[in-house]
Protein backbone atom coordinates (compact mmCIF):
# COMPACT_ATOMS: atom_id res chain seq x y z
CA UNK A 1 0.00 0.00 0.00
CA UNK A 2 1.30 3.35 -0.79
CA UNK A 3 2.57 4.93 1.91
CA UNK A 4 0.38 8.33 1.65
CA UNK A 5 -2.49 6.01 2.04
CA UNK A 6 -1.20 4.32 4.92
CA UNK A 7 -0.52 7.76 6.42
CA UNK A 8 -4.26 8.96 5.82
CA UNK A 9 -5.92 6.27 7.02
CA UNK A 10 -3.90 6.54 10.84
CA UNK A 11 -4.54 10.16 10.64
CA UNK A 12 -7.93 9.13 10.01
CA UNK A 13 -8.15 6.62 13.13
CA UNK A 14 -6.32 9.25 14.72
CA UNK A 15 -9.51 12.05 14.03
CA UNK A 16 -11.82 8.91 15.06
CA UNK A 17 -9.58 8.40 18.21
CA UNK A 18 -10.55 11.92 19.16
CA UNK A 19 -14.00 11.59 18.39
CA UNK A 20 -14.47 8.75 20.85
CA UNK A 21 -12.74 11.02 23.53
CA UNK A 22 -14.32 14.35 22.85
CA UNK A 23 -17.91 12.71 23.21
CA UNK A 24 -17.21 10.31 25.94
CA UNK A 25 -15.79 13.07 28.36
CA UNK A 26 -18.95 15.26 27.62
CA UNK A 27 -21.24 12.77 28.11
CA UNK A 28 -23.68 13.74 25.38
CA UNK A 29 -22.99 14.61 21.15
CA UNK A 30 -22.93 13.09 17.76
CA UNK A 31 -20.62 10.50 16.98
CA UNK A 32 -22.38 8.63 14.53
CA UNK A 33 -22.20 11.32 11.77
CA UNK A 34 -18.53 12.27 12.70
CA UNK A 35 -17.32 8.90 12.46
CA UNK A 36 -19.06 8.28 9.06
CA UNK A 37 -16.55 11.70 7.95
CA UNK A 38 -13.61 10.85 9.35
CA UNK A 39 -11.83 9.39 6.64
CA UNK A 40 -13.03 12.43 4.51
CA UNK A 41 -11.56 14.77 6.86
CA UNK A 42 -8.38 13.30 6.56
CA UNK A 43 -7.99 13.79 2.76
CA UNK A 44 -8.99 16.80 2.94
CA UNK A 45 -6.82 18.78 6.12
CA UNK A 46 -3.89 16.58 5.33
CA UNK A 47 -3.52 16.48 1.27
CA UNK A 48 -5.87 18.70 -0.46
CA UNK A 49 -6.78 21.86 1.72
CA UNK A 50 -4.30 25.20 1.07
CA UNK A 51 -4.69 25.77 5.06
CA UNK A 52 -1.41 26.78 7.73
CA UNK A 53 -2.62 27.09 11.31
CA UNK A 54 0.32 29.42 11.35
CA UNK A 55 -1.72 31.82 9.35
CA UNK A 56 -5.52 30.82 10.08
CA UNK A 57 -7.35 33.98 8.77
CA UNK A 58 -4.93 33.82 4.96
CA UNK A 59 -7.26 35.44 2.95
CA UNK A 60 -5.93 33.41 0.21
CA UNK A 61 -6.51 30.16 2.47
CA UNK A 62 -9.34 27.39 1.07
CA UNK A 63 -12.25 27.44 3.22
CA UNK A 64 -14.22 24.61 4.49
CA UNK A 65 -17.79 24.51 6.11
CA UNK A 66 -19.11 22.02 8.21
CA UNK A 67 -22.61 22.17 7.26
CA UNK A 68 -23.53 19.81 9.29
CA UNK A 69 -22.63 20.99 12.01
CA UNK A 70 -23.52 18.76 15.40
CA UNK A 71 -20.69 16.36 13.68
CA UNK A 72 -18.00 18.90 15.24
CA UNK A 73 -16.23 16.66 16.89
CA UNK A 74 -14.47 15.30 13.45
CA UNK A 75 -13.77 18.30 12.67
CA UNK A 76 -12.18 19.71 16.32
CA UNK A 77 -10.27 16.34 15.94
CA UNK A 78 -9.05 17.29 12.73
CA UNK A 79 -8.11 20.82 13.62
CA UNK A 80 -6.37 19.50 16.38
CA UNK A 81 -4.34 17.10 14.73
CA UNK A 82 -4.11 19.72 12.01
CA UNK A 83 -2.08 22.07 14.84
CA UNK A 84 -4.80 25.15 15.21
CA UNK A 85 -5.00 24.14 18.87
CA UNK A 86 -4.18 21.93 21.07
CA UNK A 87 -5.64 18.22 21.39
CA UNK A 88 -6.39 18.43 25.48
CA UNK A 89 -9.61 20.33 24.33
CA UNK A 90 -11.06 17.24 23.07
CA UNK A 91 -11.52 16.54 26.89
CA UNK A 92 -13.78 19.72 27.60
CA UNK A 93 -15.66 19.31 24.61
CA UNK A 94 -19.37 21.11 25.26
CA UNK A 95 -18.33 21.77 29.03
CA UNK A 96 -19.08 25.03 30.21
CA UNK A 97 -17.29 27.95 29.11
CA UNK A 98 -14.88 25.41 26.98
CA UNK A 99 -12.78 26.73 23.75
CA UNK A 100 -15.07 23.62 21.94
CA UNK A 101 -18.75 23.74 21.84
CA UNK A 102 -21.33 22.07 20.49
CA UNK A 103 -21.30 23.61 17.13
CA UNK A 104 -18.40 25.50 15.57
CA UNK A 105 -18.00 28.62 16.26
CA UNK A 106 -16.02 31.23 13.91
CA UNK A 107 -15.35 33.59 16.23
CA UNK A 108 -13.85 31.49 18.71
CA UNK A 109 -12.20 28.89 17.13
CA UNK A 110 -9.20 29.02 14.59
CA UNK A 111 -9.32 27.03 11.47
CA UNK A 112 -13.25 27.34 11.62
CA UNK A 113 -14.77 29.28 8.50
CA UNK A 114 -18.03 29.06 9.31
CA UNK A 115 -20.45 28.76 12.39
CA UNK A 116 -22.88 26.08 12.33
CA UNK A 117 -26.23 26.13 13.95
CA UNK A 118 -29.97 25.31 12.25
CA UNK A 119 -28.84 22.69 9.17
CA UNK A 120 -28.52 23.74 5.64
CA UNK A 121 -26.86 26.98 6.03
CA UNK A 122 -23.75 26.33 6.01
CA UNK A 123 -23.85 24.88 1.89
CA UNK A 124 -25.18 28.78 1.53
CA UNK A 125 -22.70 30.26 3.04
CA UNK A 126 -20.23 28.44 1.07
CA UNK A 127 -22.03 29.39 -1.98
CA UNK A 128 -21.12 33.16 -0.93
CA UNK A 129 -17.47 32.41 -0.24
CA UNK A 130 -17.46 30.69 -3.98
CA UNK A 131 -18.96 33.77 -5.54
CA UNK A 132 -16.64 35.74 -3.34
CA UNK A 133 -13.59 34.59 -4.62
CA UNK A 134 -14.89 35.16 -8.48
CA UNK A 135 -15.43 38.60 -7.96
CA UNK A 136 -12.52 39.38 -6.44
CA UNK A 137 -10.33 36.73 -8.78
CA UNK A 138 -8.50 34.74 -5.34
CA UNK A 139 -7.69 31.49 -6.43
CA UNK A 140 -9.10 29.76 -3.05
CA UNK A 141 -11.20 26.54 -3.40
CA UNK A 142 -14.42 26.04 -0.65
CA UNK A 143 -15.38 23.03 0.24
CA UNK A 144 -18.87 22.05 1.69
CA UNK A 145 -19.34 18.92 3.89
CA UNK A 146 -23.26 18.25 4.08
CA UNK A 147 -25.52 15.24 5.99
CA UNK A 148 -27.84 13.09 3.54
CA UNK A 149 -30.46 14.10 6.13
CA UNK A 150 -29.59 17.39 6.33
CA UNK A 151 -30.42 17.58 2.26
CA UNK A 152 -33.62 17.44 3.04
CA UNK A 153 -33.68 21.00 3.89
CA UNK A 154 -35.00 23.25 0.83
CA UNK A 155 -32.30 25.59 1.20
CA UNK A 156 -29.50 23.27 0.26
CA UNK A 157 -31.76 22.65 -3.20
CA UNK A 158 -31.94 26.37 -3.15
CA UNK A 159 -27.48 26.60 -2.69
CA UNK A 160 -27.43 23.92 -5.69
CA UNK A 161 -29.46 26.03 -8.07
CA UNK A 162 -27.67 29.01 -6.83
CA UNK A 163 -23.97 27.72 -7.41
CA UNK A 164 -24.76 26.04 -10.81
CA UNK A 165 -26.49 29.01 -11.68
CA UNK A 166 -23.20 31.15 -11.46
CA UNK A 167 -20.81 28.59 -12.54
CA UNK A 168 -19.45 28.12 -9.09
CA UNK A 169 -16.59 26.04 -10.22
CA UNK A 170 -14.49 26.81 -7.15
CA UNK A 171 -17.08 25.00 -5.15
CA UNK A 172 -17.05 21.21 -3.80
CA UNK A 173 -20.08 19.90 -2.64
CA UNK A 174 -19.34 16.36 -0.45
CA UNK A 175 -22.62 14.58 0.75
CA UNK A 176 -21.60 11.98 3.44
CA UNK A 177 -23.95 9.81 2.38
CA UNK A 178 -24.65 7.35 5.18
CA UNK A 179 -28.14 6.33 5.27
CA UNK A 180 -29.34 7.27 8.53
CA UNK A 181 -30.46 10.06 10.41
CA UNK A 182 -31.36 11.07 14.22
CA UNK A 183 -35.36 9.21 13.47
CA UNK A 184 -33.74 6.49 11.35
CA UNK A 185 -33.27 5.29 7.60
CA UNK A 186 -32.81 8.94 5.38
CA UNK A 187 -35.20 6.89 2.70
CA UNK A 188 -37.97 6.15 5.54
CA UNK A 189 -37.90 9.55 7.14
CA UNK A 190 -37.93 11.81 3.51
CA UNK A 191 -36.07 9.92 0.50
CA UNK A 192 -33.43 12.33 -1.16
CA UNK A 193 -32.24 9.54 -3.37
CA UNK A 194 -31.06 9.60 -6.14
CA UNK A 195 -28.71 12.41 -6.06
CA UNK A 196 -26.54 11.68 -8.92
CA UNK A 197 -29.70 12.46 -11.44
CA UNK A 198 -30.79 15.21 -9.35
CA UNK A 199 -27.78 17.49 -9.01
CA UNK A 200 -27.01 16.57 -12.81
CA UNK A 201 -30.21 18.20 -13.73
CA UNK A 202 -29.46 21.48 -11.70
CA UNK A 203 -26.00 21.27 -13.85
CA UNK A 204 -23.65 19.83 -11.83
CA UNK A 205 -20.89 17.64 -12.37
CA UNK A 206 -21.44 14.87 -9.76
CA UNK A 207 -19.10 11.79 -8.66
CA UNK A 208 -20.39 9.17 -6.60
CA UNK A 209 -17.58 6.92 -4.35
CA UNK A 210 -16.49 5.05 -1.38
CA UNK A 211 -16.37 7.59 1.45
CA UNK A 212 -14.51 5.61 3.38
CA UNK A 213 -11.85 4.61 0.78
CA UNK A 214 -9.32 6.74 0.65
CA UNK A 215 -8.07 6.62 -2.93
CA UNK A 216 -11.51 7.27 -4.22
CA UNK A 217 -11.57 10.18 -2.03
CA UNK A 218 -8.16 11.55 -3.29
CA UNK A 219 -9.50 10.93 -7.18
CA UNK A 220 -12.89 12.32 -6.33
CA UNK A 221 -11.33 15.88 -5.35
CA UNK A 222 -8.96 15.80 -8.25
CA UNK A 223 -11.19 15.59 -10.59
CA UNK A 224 -13.16 18.03 -8.73
CA UNK A 225 -10.06 21.08 -9.52
CA UNK A 226 -10.23 19.77 -12.84
CA UNK A 227 -14.07 20.02 -13.76
CA UNK A 228 -14.54 23.97 -15.25
CA UNK A 229 -17.56 25.69 -15.50
CA UNK A 230 -19.78 24.08 -13.33
CA UNK A 231 -19.54 23.14 -9.29
CA UNK A 232 -19.17 19.48 -8.55
CA UNK A 233 -20.42 17.60 -5.90
CA UNK A 234 -19.32 14.32 -4.28
CA UNK A 235 -21.88 12.12 -3.10
CA UNK A 236 -19.18 9.54 -0.93
CA UNK A 237 -21.14 6.34 0.56
CA UNK A 238 -20.47 6.38 4.31
CA UNK A 239 -21.18 3.85 7.07
CA UNK A 240 -22.59 5.63 10.16
CA UNK A 241 -20.16 5.02 12.94
CA UNK A 242 -17.74 3.96 10.97
CA UNK A 243 -14.80 2.18 13.01
CA UNK A 244 -16.27 1.59 16.16
CA UNK A 245 -18.38 -2.26 15.46
CA UNK A 246 -21.43 -1.54 17.78
CA UNK A 247 -21.74 1.80 16.37
CA UNK A 248 -21.72 0.83 12.65
CA UNK A 249 -25.03 1.51 10.32
CA UNK A 250 -26.88 2.29 13.64
CA UNK A 251 -28.96 5.67 13.89
CA UNK A 252 -29.09 5.62 17.75
CA UNK A 253 -25.71 6.29 17.46
CA UNK A 254 -26.68 10.00 16.06
CA UNK A 255 -26.83 11.32 19.10
CA UNK A 256 -25.35 9.62 21.93
CA UNK A 257 -22.07 9.44 23.97
CA UNK A 258 -20.99 5.82 25.17
CA UNK A 259 -20.37 4.70 28.50
CA UNK A 260 -16.95 3.90 29.83
CA UNK A 261 -16.90 -0.24 28.56
CA UNK A 262 -18.15 1.57 25.53
CA UNK A 263 -15.21 4.18 25.43
CA UNK A 264 -12.61 1.45 26.29
CA UNK A 265 -14.39 -0.69 23.56
CA UNK A 266 -14.07 1.66 20.91
CA UNK A 267 -10.77 2.87 21.52
CA UNK A 268 -8.81 -0.95 21.56
CA UNK A 269 -10.27 -1.09 18.07
CA UNK A 270 -9.54 1.27 16.48
CA UNK A 271 -6.01 1.34 18.42
CA UNK A 272 -5.47 -2.25 17.36
CA UNK A 273 -6.69 -0.96 13.54
CA UNK A 274 -4.31 1.72 13.55
CA UNK A 275 -1.60 -0.57 14.65
CA UNK A 276 -2.17 -3.35 11.70
CA UNK A 277 -1.46 -0.59 9.44
CA UNK A 278 1.92 -0.13 10.18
Amino acid sequence: MDNKIIELKKIATEIRLGIVEAVYSAKSGHPGGALSSADILACLYFSELNVNPAIPDDPNRDRFILSKGHSCPGLYATLALKGYFDRKELKSFRHTGALLQGHPDMKAIKGVDMSAGSLGQGFSAGCGMALSAKISERDYRTYVLIGDGESQEGQIWEAVMFAAHYKLDNLCLIIDNNGLQIDGKVSDVMNTMPYESKLEAFGWNVITIDGSNIEEILSALAKAKECKGKPTAIVAKTTKGKGVSFMEDQAGWHGKAPNEEQYEQAVSELNEYKNGLN
